[in-house]
């Protein structure tokens, strides 16, 4: 029986996947499930969108897949609508108002976001600094909205910026922050682990220490973030469990089960480590 194949496409930068650990990790998780399955992944790097929906038509067309697993998703993702008329299996890592249906493995992006502006607060921060992901993508929608209601509630400020996942522009981008002025942030929040080392080399280019002068948390907490110098604080979630989830939810839906709606991921949490003042 020829083995069976399940597709992953990722529109990104690959020099940005290169360097950044989190599909890296997310894939092993995939294949730790499917692998004694009989079922491998096949990873396709494309530079845009359309390249991506070209690349689903193809498999589509020539049955080189038995599933397909769709991450990045926006609001209103037209992506949703072709994999359906394409007849191909689905599952959606995001969340499940962007998927149509679809079998979603989600994680509370909102809340989380919520969770570390908590953290801050009681760590006596007024103005936040945010350099979140791509404001197409649906996570990073969310971990906005998160920022913005749990820091209204509390009284707080919060100055986002858009970076792009690359360590260059989460440099880049600090760099802009930390000349705003009187109102500039005392703690930073990146989207991902690279912006975050990014963000340590601008504010050393600038003077200042942390987490005297600024405190900063990054994002997934690869072991990037404990051998950066200062160890970086991040919200740590499990990527390969999310994977190995995705990898139960793609079980179940080629084996012709009724998958679940709704896989949740476990919950993440604040580790605090060298980057933020400890109570």
């Amino acid at each position: 029986m020829a083995k069976r194949r399940v597709g992953l496409v990722l529109a990104r930068a690959s020099q940005v996947l290169g360097e950044e650990p989190y599909y890296h990790e997310f894939i092993e998780g995939l294949e730790r499930v499917l692998t004694p399955a009989g079922i491998s992944v096949l990873v396709t790097v494309v530079t845009d969108r359309d390249a991506e929906k070209s690349t689903y038509r193809r498999w589509s067309a020539g049955q080189l897949v038995d599933g397909v697993i769709m991450v990045d998703l926006s609001p209103g993702d037209d992506r949703v609508g072709l994999v359906r008329r394409l007849g191909l299996r689905v599952v959606v890592i995001g969340d499940p108002s962007t998927a149509g249906g679809l079998p979603t493995v989600w994680t509370d992006d909102a809340g989380f976001a919520r969770e570390v502006v908590r953290f801050l607060a009681e760590r006596g921060h007024v103005v936040l600094g945010h350099v979140s992901g791509p404001r197409r993508l649906a996570h990073t929608q969310l971990r906005s909205g998160g920022f913005a209601i749990e820091a209204a509630a509390r009284g707080l400020r919060v100055i986002s910026v858009e970076g792009d996942y690359s360590q260059e522009h989460g440099r880049a981008v600090t760099g802009q922050l930390l000349t705003a002025g009187p109102m500039r942030p005392t703690a930073m929040v990146y989207d991902n682990d690279l912006m975050a080392l990014g963000g340590l080399d601008a504010i050393r280019d600038h003077g200042l220490r942390v987490p005297d002068d600024l405190s900063v948390v990054a994002w997934d907490d690869s072991a990037q973030c404990q051998l950066a110098v200062p160890a970086l604080s991040a919200m740590s979630h499990d990527v390969s469990r999310v994977g190995e989830i995705a990898g139960q939810a793609v079980l179940d839906t080629l084996r012709g089960d009724t998958p679940a709606d709704v896989y949740e991921a476990p919950r993440a949490h604040v580790v605090e480590r060298d980057t933020t003042v400890k109570e």
